[in-house]
């Protein structure tokens, strides 16, 4: 029995931990569940909600929110954060891979 509870609390955590949040929507306690926003940033991002209205899109939340660039918003796009029910374009592009050159023959 109590295997069968701590499997469920597990699976509920697991479960939380891939919770989608809005940008726009978030509470404090929300925003402070993405994997890489603290309570400090969750702040940030609800003050200047209030102060300046809804966020548009990734580049307008990446220039409102003191802290949060490019590579930021990316992570935090994948551990779950959504601007207006959307992730952040160009999510997980691997880098490219430069071709190796051929051998130079000898003389």
């Amino acid at each position: 029995m109590l295997r069968k509870i701590l499997l469920v609390l597990c699976m509920l955590m697991a479960t939380a931990s891939f919770a989608q949040v809005d940008v726009n929507k978030g509470d404090l306690a929300a925003l402070d569940g993405i994997k890489g926003i603290g309570s400090a940033t969750a702040k940030r991002i609800v003050d200047e909600r209030g102060k300046g209205g809804n966020f548009k899109d990734w580049a307008d939340f990446e220039s409102r929110v003191s802290g949060i660039g490019e590579k930021n918003a990316l992570k935090l796009s994948q551990a779950g954060l959504l601007v207006n029910g959307k992730p952040k374009a160009g999510e997980a592009e691997p880098a490219p891979k430069t071709a190796a050159k051929p051998a130079a023959k000898g003389k």
